[in-house]
């Protein structure tokens, strides 16, 4: 086994503390969802089918229960999602009214000018969201447009008081971005708040200039076509920020990030995001002192092991590729 290298991370990433990074990095998966705070709950959903059948039947049921209840429902939403549509579907099947429900999109593209996305851009957060979820939904059921958001140039700057004007979010959904963020509240604006975190809850919508990991990450996604294609992903984005998630009554993230072949790219954020400091240069670390809710894929919660190749099949990779090649 090699020895250890110590060595300063790359300048362009936000956090850098390699003491902390060593640490979390050996956390095992039996111990990832063992936390202080007991409003913060972790859990591992071993398969991916699994996963996104508990996310569809998270947002149905507190739907159906404010619908139940006679109470608005205000929710959060992230995108792209393709299990919307099931969203849609028992939607439709159960025949709930949703002119209680307002969505309100976590993030959208922007150009080098702020100019949002168009709404029939492929690549666009609302394309995905009126293809997959609401266009889906019967015309009698849905809710009413008026009720469905998105944040852009014009309303950035009321989107955060518009969810306020609401009581808050009943749940904020998303995920942990490669660079920890959060919607697109990227990990280099925790650099404008120092270690204030009361400071950083305060921030609330705006427009971003996206972080360069951000870049590399969306541009192997599917609705980027999985090409790597880093010139197809928008410079900016508007987004919401640590402030609506701490108006929300629920943080419900569900980490996913499992691209095949043994690459889970949500590791070793998942780890440094609920078990490292909570910083504003990890923006999903704010989790930790939210009430919160974490769901993990199994692969993801898998423990990182740097001593053993990536088996990029289902093989084993000693004797299955040999090398150096024989003949």
């Amino acid at each position: 086994m090699a020895r250890e290298w110590n060595f300063e991370p790359a300048k362009f990433l936000s956090f850098r503390d390699q003491k902390v990074c060593a640490r979390v990095r050996k956390i095992k998966r039996a111990d990832l969802c063992k936390h202080k705070n007991k409003n913060f709950k972790i859990r591992i959903i071993e398969d991916e089918a699994n996963l996104f059948f508990q996310f569809v039947t998270h947002v149905v049921s507190g739907i159906k229960r404010a619908a139940d209840e006679g109470r608005q429902h205000v929710i959060i939403l992230p995108a792209p999602w393709p299990h919307y549509r099931w969203v849609a579907h028992l939607i439709n099947t159960l025949r709930i009214d949703c002119r209680h429900v307002h969505t309100f999109n976590m993030d959208e593209w922007a150009d080098q000018d702020g100019n949002e996305a168009p709404i029939d851009w492929p690549g666009g957060f609302r394309y995905w969201m009126w293809r997959d979820l609401f266009n889906r939904i019967d015309p009698k059921l849905r809710m009413p447009e008026k009720q469905i958001h998105f944040p852009g140039r014009k309303n950035v700057k009321d989107y955060s008081r518009m969810l306020e004007d609401l009581g808050g979010a009943d749940v904020c959904y998303g995920g942990i971005g490669w660079c920890g963020h959060v919607a697109f509240f990227e990990s280099h604006l925790g650099e404008e708040f120092g270690g204030d975190v009361q400071a950083y809850l305060r921030a609330g919508s705006r427009l971003v200039e996206l972080h360069p990991i951000t870049i590399m990450q969306s541009c192997v996604y599917s609705d980027n076509a999985g090409a790597g294609d880093w010139a197809y992903v928008p410079p900016k984005a508007y987004t919401i920020g640590p402030r609506d998630l701490k108006n929300s009554r629920l943080v419900s993230f569900w980490n996913t990030g499992y691209a095949g072949g043994g690459f889970a790219w949500q590791k070793f954020i998942t780890r440094l995001a609920a078990h490292g400091p909570v910083t504003p240069l990890v923006p999903a670390s704010i989790l930790q002192v939210l009430r919160s809710e974490l769901h993990v894929l199994g692969k993801v919660a898998d423990d990182l092991n740097y001593n053993v190749p990536l088996r990029l099949d289902s093989t084993p990779w000693e004797g299955a590729h040999p090398w150096p090649p024989k003949g």
